[in-house]
């Protein structure tokens, strides 16, 4: 089974339901069947290569939404490509990845004009085929299923030397849509915000909605207000936000409350969410808050901790696994540790992806035996919830979005200024951690901090540019010279205390 055939299950049994409520009205599971069939035709005749990859470039909007579909039911591997990223990543993202063809909005058309691959407006999808193309219902109309197939590479967070990029299969993306399906309990009564970017929660939560014959949800607005305003209107059931928005929702609930009774699940994740802030949001909008453990290698839910277990110490747990993924915590060696005892999480099941991008030895040390190693630090209790106690690698979670430090070192480094930097994630209330960076400045000469916020910004985009530059005569080091991070950490929150 391809993870498209779960929406063409839909328009076959609930063809007049709606599907997407926008702005522009509502359309049918039976119209909207018909639009993605049209649009596959169109990217078939120009790009007739099976199994070719196509990357997306757009914000959220019915068309980028249909257009996905599109890219699933031709047969396509999806590249997202995501605007919050700086314009070089974006433009590193394509080359690594050599999709044959990038479809993008006004705004990313500009940014990615010049690019190796075929470059074509979104709405070049709208246009007819011009030719026959034998794409009934998709690809079930090709042979058998090869699950290992790529169904989409996803970038861990673009990088400035060799992007990271998971290859997810049809087997993780199929294993994702019935976990969601179990778990969530999604029926046909079922309203999603498209509150999250496609390219990030939408495009995961996409499919197991439409198959369970619930509709999607576009507010006509992304402030917490207008997606406040679109969940009582067209009473919302779910949809997934990172902490930060959360917060900002509550806030905007609390000013002018809204009718949201329909809301089964506010479903946070990307970055931590301190108890105090739960309590706060469940004040406001109900036994509704939950939350769930996922990567980009194992898409979405590899535990899932329901709002009817979001309580008291479980407050700071992210739940139990799923029940088509196994989970386990192990030592350095791989050998699994008992319920109390800290180490690497590790999990293995259809859930799990098929490695990485052109990238054998990364591929080799992250998949060990069947099981993919995390890089997380956690440990079961004896009921089996898990809860997270450090990431093993350096990457920050900051406002539900993955920031690797290494991309951001090797942009500061990069002004004739500085002598050394390193980045590091603090603890932050609003953003679950910050991005900071300790600089040590060559002698004799200067740079300010916006300036280097500005180069960070121009490279990789808002979300990485680091909330606070720090300067420093000196950084710690080790004996081989390798600077210290705990260290650099520390002497990050003392300068901050001391100021």
């Amino acid at each position: 089974m391809y993870p498209i055939d779960y929406f063409w299950r839909s328009a076959e049994r609930f063809p007049n339901r709606p599907a997407i409520i926008s702005k522009s009205g509502i359309l049918t599971f039976r119209e909207l069947a018909d639009t993605v069939l049209s649009r596959a035709a169109t990217l078939a005749s120009i790009d007739p290569l099976p199994g070719s990859r196509v990357g997306i470039g757009a914000a959220n909007s019915v068309d980028h939404l249909v257009a996905l579909l599109a890219v699933l039911a031709a047969g396509k591997v999806w590249v997202p490509l995501n605007p919050r990223n700086g314009t070089p990543e974006l433009r590193r993202i394509v080359e690594f990845a050599r999709p044959a063809l990038v479809l993008a909005d006004e705004e990313m058309f500009g940014r990615l004009e010049g690019i190796a691959s075929r470059l074509e407006s979104i709405d070049v999808l709208n246009r007819p085929a011009g030719a026959a193309i034998d794409l009934l219902m998709g690809p079930r109309s090709q042979g058998g299923v090869a699950l290992e197939r790529a169904q989409a590479i996803k970038f861990t967070g673009g990088t400035t030397g060799t992007p990271k990029g998971v290859i997810q299969p049809l087997r993780a993306w199929n294993t994702n849509i019935a976990t969601q399906l179990h778990e969530l309990g999604l029926t046909p009564a079922d309203r999603y915000l498209v509150a999250a970017p496609i390219t990030h929660g939408t495009g995961t939560y996409m499919l197991p909605l439409l198959g369970a014959g619930g509709a999607l949800v576009f507010p006509d607005g992304s402030s917490p207000a207008a997606l406040l305003d679109a969940a009582a209107a067209h009473r919302a059931t779910i949809f997934f936000a990172p902490p930060t928005l959360i917060q900002s929702l509550a806030e905007e609930q609390r000013h002018a409350p809204r009718d949201l009774s329909s809301l089964r699940y506010l479903v946070y994740g990307g970055a931590p969410m301190r108890p105090e802030q739960i309590c706060a949001a469940q004040a406001v909008f109900g036994p509704v808050l939950c939350t769930s453990y996922g990567q980009t290698e194992a898409p979405q839910i590899i535990t899932f901790m329901p709002p009817s277990d979001m309580h008291g110490d479980n407050l700071i747990s992210v739940g139990r696994p799923s029940l088509l993924t196994r989970v386990a915590i192990v030592d350095a060696d791989g050998n699994p540790l008992p319920a109390g005892e800290e180490g690497e999480i590790a999990v293995r099941g259809d859930l799990v992806m098929g490695g990485y991008l052109d990238a054998e030895e990364e591929t080799r040390k992250t998949l060990v035996n069947g099981w993919l190693r995390t890089g997380d630090a956690g440990v079961f209790d004896e009921r089996g919830f898990l809860f997270l106690r450090d990431r093993l690698r350096d990457v920050i979670i900051t406002g539900g979005f993955n920031v690797y430090p290494s991309d951001v070192e090797v942009v500061l480094s990069s002004h004739p200024a500085v002598a050394d930097c390193a980045v590091v994630g603090i603890a932050d209330a609003k953003w679950g951690e910050a991005v900071h960076a300790a600089v040590r400045l060559r002698n004799g000469m200067q740079v300010s901090a916006d300036e280097l916020m500005g180069l960070v910004k121009r490279e990789l985009g808002s979300v990485k540019t680091p909330k606070h530059i720090h300067f420093f005569d000196t950084l710690p080091q080790s004996a081989v010279a390798k600077i210290l991070k705990p260290a650099v950490r520390e002497a990050i929150l003392k300068a901050s205390q001391a100021s």
